[in-house]
């Protein structure tokens, strides 16, 4: 990998490098800074452009890699193979995992060993230390305490189960979500057992992408998928029935279709449609909203007719190639997610982009130019800032062979430039509920 190192203008105080030992000990390295990656470009963390680690979040050591760092007297990167105060000791990067609402701005800066295996699907922002704490090189894109662990104690969410198991006894989807809730931790579950903002759909079984970062399906990747897939496809009516629930007991409630552990909803819309009817006919309260692909805009436009409010649709690239590089489409191309866009405004419903960041590479001239291009030209509404989760070197391989970048501008410089360029549009992480649209979309 071509490295360029970029020392900056800051005058802000830089943050110590932190690293690990083999027994997951983290501590930091007094002559050293911690620095921060992108793709081939390093540069020093300073207070300047970092947050204190956000509660919620965790730590990772990383193996097979070595810490790149800052050398405050040698005045330069240096890659460690060992501990400087201790030799012979071996120390690994350390990386985090920010909570919900955070936005990488660089990655945890290493050099890989000859022979390595794939990171674990997670993103792997660059931290350091200063003061008294941790510092994140990371922006607040959404401050909804929606996904806060500190909101979501054990003792609610198990009250929530035994609650919902009194109400839907029978129903799979509810005992799906139990596991999600207490076995992965999924946040979107635990609101649904506390009755808060989103609760979740998994609905479909099948996908017609083969993402290289799927989280709940890979096959022959060395890749541990983070979650299984739901393995049974729920009814119309236990789907209405989990979503009429969360909808009659929370404050501005959003249900949404197409979650971590499931394929693409689309691909079920032969049980969506009919619960979405069903959900329409009891009541008019709530956003109905799909997380999706947005592959097949046939299929979307009857969901719409059945009473479907907003989309959500997930990209790594709004460049063709870029795109197909990661996502690997079967039986679709990128150019029927663009008419599923168009589609959507001219029906008048909310849609927000999953832009799937990576800094260098999102980053890029060439990336911000097709972003403001898509933006300009397809009317959409927001702009969800989402960390991808994925072995970052990799990441860079893989699309840098497919469609070469120029130099990052930096992830601050990128989410400014598109704030300036286009004032309407909403920024965040999470998806909104009707009440929080855009007047021109609002329901009337």
């Amino acid at each position: 990998m071509d490295q360029r190192f970029n020392i900056g203008s800051s005058s802000a105080p830089f943050l110590q490098a932190v690293v690990a030992n083999k027994s997951g000990e983290i501590f930091e390295l007094d002559e050293y800074a911690a620095i921060g990656m992108a793709a081939g470009n390093f540069a020093p963390l300073s207070t300047a452009e970092t947050v204190p680690v956000p509660h919620g979040s965790e730590f990772m050591q990383l193996p097979q890699r070595r810490p790149v760092v800052y050398s405050i007297r040698k005045q330069r990167a240096v890659t460690l193979i060992e501990n400087p105060y201790s030799p012979g000791e071996p120390i690994y990067p350390v990386a985090v995992f920010n909570s919900p609402g955070y936005m990488i701005t660089h990655v945890c800066a290493y050099e890989e060993e000859q022979r390595v295996d794939p990171l674990p699907l997670f993103s792997y922002g660059a931290v350091g230390w200063y003061g008294n704490g941790f510092q994140s090189a990371a922006i607040q894109i959404d401050a909804e305490p929606r996904q806060d662990l500190k909101r979501m104690p054990r003792e609610k969410i198990l009250a929530g189960v035994r609650q919902m198991r009194r109400q839907m006894p029978r129903n799979r989807l509810c005992r799906h979500l139990e596991n999600c809730a207490l076995v992965y931790g999924c946040p979107a579950a635990k609101n649904f057992f506390i009755g808060r903002y989103e609760a979740p759909l998994p609905t479909s079984r099948r996908c017609n992408a083969r993402c290289q970062g799927c989280i709940s399906l890979q096959e022959n990747t060395g890749i541990q998928p983070s979650q299984e897939r739901i393995n049974f496809t729920p009814t119309p009516e236990e789907i209405a029935e989990v979503a009429l629930m969360h909808i009659a007991k929370t404050s501005r409630p959003v249900v949404s279709f197409g979650q971590g552990c499931e394929g693409d909803p689309l691909l079920a819309a032969d049980v969506i449609g009919p619960a979405i009817r069903t959900i329409r006919k009891k009541t008019s309260s709530g956003t109905i909203n799909m997380n999706t692909n947005a592959s097949r805009p046939d299929i979307l436009g009857r969901l719409f007719d059945a009473g479907l409010d907003s989309i959500r649709v997930s990209l790594n690239s709004v460049r063709p190639d870029g795109y197909n590089s990661y996502f690997r489409p079967r039986g679709y191309r990128y150019v029927d997610v663009v008419r599923s866009i168009d589609l959507s405004v001219s029906r008048n419903r909310f849609v927000a982009i999953n832009y799937l960041n990576s800094p260098g590479f999102t980053d890029t001239p060439e990336e911000l130019g097709a972003l403001t291009n898509i933006i300009r030209n397809h009317s959409i509404h927001m702009i969800q800032w989402r960390n991808l989760n994925f072995d970052p070197i990799r990441y860079w391989q893989i699309v840098n062979r497919i469609i070469p970048s120029g130099q990052p501008l930096g992830m601050r410089r990128m989410v400014k430039t598109i704030a300036r360029r286009f004032p309407g549009l909403m920024h965040g992480y999470f998806n909104p509920p009707k009440e929080k649209w855009p007047q021109s979309v609002r329901p009337q």
